[in-house]
């Protein structure tokens, strides 16, 4: 039997990951770990990806002084062991669920989330860039055709 759930998490994952492969970015691989700590944190699927893109070109220009940052973090002074860990630190953060940041996404839709992450007044139109890679990424609801 075709679990419904898994599928469409799959789905995601792999559209997540056939975008960074058209593009050669490191990050591919990565999808299915972004789609779970996305469903996790209560967060667009496709926000953890979009940002690495922004941020890093997917991974190509990641933080040069800290390991592991294709997020740019913590202005890029915050280092991981992987980016599986930088993937849940993060999605964890934007998702208000550690209480040290959650004052600055808890309740918020992306393009508030986007604002606190990176301001206007520091880069402009900085959450419409990311909304848009979402958008080439893929559609919010994946519609999934299961045939048996």
């Amino acid at each position: 039997m075709v679990d419904p759930k898994a599928e469409e998490l799959k789905s995601k994952a792999e559209a997540i990951d056939a975008y960074f492969e058209s593009r050669d970015m490191p990050l591919v691989g990565t999808g299915m770990k972004m789609v779970e700590e996305a469903e996790k944190n209560n967060l667009d699927w496709r926000l953890i990806p979009a940002i690495a893109v922004r941020e890093s070109t997917g991974g190509k220009n990641e933080c040069k002084k800290v390991p592991n940052n294709p997020f740019g973090w913590g202005s890029c002074k915050i280092g991981f062991k992987s980016n599986e860990e930088a993937i849940e630190v993060v999605a964890k953060n934007l998702g208000g669920n550690n209480p040290n940041t959650s004052r600055h996404y808890d309740n918020k839709n992306v393009r508030e989330i986007l604002r606190s992450y990176n301001p206007p007044h520091i880069v402009p139109r900085y959450a419409e860039q990311v909304i848009s890679i979402m958008n080439a990424i893929g559609k919010e609801d994946m519609v999934l055709t299961i045939t048996g």
